[in-house]
């Protein structure tokens, strides 16, 4: 009965915008994230953090931000094509601390996980750091932690 009387609309999705460098690191933080299937809230508090910290936003901004970039990760391109953007947007010395964050999320639930860092591994080969400069990231994070 309710439903003749309130029937279901499809609601229409919105059409995901292209990658920017702030969506793809978006999309690259939350990639890491899910690397060992579990999104445990501390990575996205972290995420949170990060995005506001480099952008300037405002906490719920940044969540509305890792939310878009939540859904980009899932239908968007790869990594090497999210790594594409940043390398042609942001500078060497800057995309090592891009590195340094997205450490900061695959340890942000207190677990090392291979799988995080397989995945931390090859986002960094695409973003084209260096040999010695991803093992001194590696160093530097795990030290930390």
């Amino acid at each position: 009965m309710f439903e003749r009387l309130f029937p279901r609309q499809k609601r229409e999705k919105e059409p995901l915008p292209q990658p920017d460098a702030q969506l793809a690191l978006g999309a690259l933080l939350v990639r890491v994230a899910l690397a060992d299937r579990q999104y445990q809230a501390s990575e996205v508090g972290q995420i949170d953090r990060i995005l506001a910290g480099t952008f300037g936003l405002k906490p719920l901004e940044a969540a509305r931000l890792r939310a878009t970039c939540e859904a980009l990760e899932r239908h968007a391109p790869g990594t090497p094509e999210f790594a594409e953007i940043l390398r042609a947007e942001v500078a060497y010395e800057d995309r090592k601390a891009l590195a340094d964050a997205m450490w900061s999320v695959a340890l942000a639930d207190g677990e090392r996980d291979d799988s995080e860092e397989d995945q931390l591994t090859a986002i960094e080969t695409a973003l084209g750091l260096s040999e010695a400069d991803i093992a001194a990231v590696r160093e530097s994070a795990l030290r930390e932690n």
